[in-house]
């Protein structure tokens, strides 16, 4: 990577960089030092300012820089002139962080891309600090990489914020339970010694994780055979929303769900009530058909009588989805479908993200 502008030689971290990754626990971890954020619900992104180019990485090492085309101005007129972040590109709404609004950006149409950077702009929160200048900071301690990252941002606008952060796990707490409404998924925690460890699970992340009954009403086939995951629904009045998915079942565990679901799998699915519904992952039919976004990936799907529910374990709700894939916990052969609604979860009242950012 060059700068055209000034004849800048290449960064002392060039892409692709796989981002360091966190470990999952369920309590949080308390000792000496350590340092707590926010856990935030966007994409994942390296940032690599070089003069006037700027590039945004992935955490599958694809470039996102066509995606939010509002964020390189942004980014070219609040970061140091050279320089490598870690940190999420997020979108805020009116209840808080949508990470909807994010999927909708990954779209081949660039007039489709640019009418909704004006739409609904994205930020960048900075977590992390690779590179400035000609100097490789990823040795550093992360406390060093921090002031270093505090001092960089300095300067930084509507459009690039720094990440909070605290040595206080009573603050963290207050974050895991308080900081949820505004869609943020968790805390993470770090070591104030740890180098930037590419691709490796070296800090810790406190997730929610909740419990509800849910309608399957259908199931994806796995490529290897079995059921690959089951889809999901809840009662709105007497319309059966499409809510997500329940997956990563064992080898042993698609195939014994095959022959479970077997008795109640729709010889005409036409009367099924997501039949002729298209959009958020689903077929119209139950037919062979595949995504707009990935020409590979399958999106046929089994259609079942909508009578059996099931517990999975979730962590964010975000609208009327699953922000993530769920995990199947038990049968519900207790439960009637009709009576899992959205009634069972809690509302949390959302936060206002400028209280986070502290503007």
């Amino acid at each position: 990577m060059t700068d055209g502008a000034t004849g800048a030689g290449r960064l002392p971290v060039e892409p692709p960089v796989a981002p360091m990754l966190a470990k999952l626990v369920r309590r949080l971890p308390e000792e000496d030092g350590l340092r707590y954020e926010p856990k935030w619900d966007g994409f994942r992104s390296i940032v690599f300012r070089n003069g006037g180019r700027i590039e945004l990485g992935s955490r599958n090492e694809r470039p996102l820089t066509r995606y939010f085309p509002e964020l390189l101005d942004a980014l070219g007129a609040e970061l140091p002139r050279r320089c490598v972040l870690d940190g999420e590109i997020v979108i805020a709404g009116p209840r808080g962080l949508d990470f909807e609004a994010l999927l909708l950006r990954i779209h081949p149409a660039a007039s489709r891309v640019r009418m909704l950077a004006e739409s609904t702009p994205a930020s960048f929160v900075a977590f992390d600090l690779l590179a400035l200048g000609d100097d490789d900071l990823r040795q550093r301690p992360f406390a060093n990489r921090r002031a270093l990252l505090v001092d960089a941002l300095a300067g930084a606008g509507e459009r690039v914020h720094l990440t909070p952060q605290s040595d206080d796990p009573a603050v963290a707490s207050e974050w895991f339970s308080r900081f949820e409404g505004a869609g943020l998924d968790g805390v993470m925690a770090k070591r104030p010694g740890l180098p930037y460890a590419e691709g490796e699970r070296v800090m810790w992340k406190v997730k929610h994780e909740r419990t509800a009954d849910c309608v399957v009403g259908g199931y994806r086939r796995h490529k290897q055979g079995g059921v690959g995951s089951m889809l999901l629904g809840l009662f709105d009045g007497d319309q059966l929303r499409r809510v997500g998915v329940c997956s990563s079942f064992s080898a042993a565990r698609r195939r014994e769900l095959v022959v479970e679901l077997a008795a109640h799998q729709l010889d005409d699915p036409s009367g099924h009530p997501w039949h002729g519904l298209e959009g958020t992952g689903l077929a119209a039919s139950p037919e062979a058909a595949h995504s707009r976004w990935n020409a590979g990936k399958d999106l046929s799907w089994v259609a079942l009588d909508p009578v059996l529910v099931c517990e999975v374990a979730f962590d964010h709700l975000q609208g009327s989805r699953f922000r993530h894939a769920t995990s199947f916990r038990r049968w519900r052969p207790d439960r009637v479908a009709a009576s899992c609604t959205f009634a069972q979860f809690d509302e949390v009242p959302p936060v206002e993200l400028a209280e986070i950012f502290g503007r």
